[in-house]
């Protein structure tokens, strides 16, 4: 009877301190102003720069690969994968809004 007592004691002094904490961490965000939400034009601007900046980069570290400055072949590697892949997601998300724009355009008036 006083093991189970203890362990129910402990257990709800482990439930008040998460309750508290996570209170605690709700009443902070409320009184944290939200940022403005940015629309679909400033969205895509700042995904097309970072599809740049990711090309740049790798540009740069084949450039610096080449020359001998760097040989860490790994991380040549997972740079290159990842500028080829944003590329290649960028690729699909224009030809999606191509195709949705070609859509809009069939509609009648």
């Amino acid at each position: 009877m006083v093991i189970k007592s203890v362990a129910i004691n402990a257990y709800q002094n482990a439930m008040d301190m998460r309750r508290r904490s996570v209170d605690s961490t709700v009443a902070a965000r409320l009184l944290k102003p939200t940022p403005p939400a940015q629309g679909f034009n400033d969205t895509l601007k700042d995904s097309l720069v970072k599809v740049n900046d990711m090309e740049s980069e790798k540009k740069l570290m084949i450039e610096e690969f080449a020359s001998g400055k760097k040989q860490n072949v790994h991380e040549l590697m997972i740079t290159m994968q990842k500028a080829g892949l944003a590329m290649s997601m960028t690729s699909a998300v224009r030809n999606k809004v191509m195709t949705a724009y070609q859509e809009i355009m069939k509609m009648p008036l």
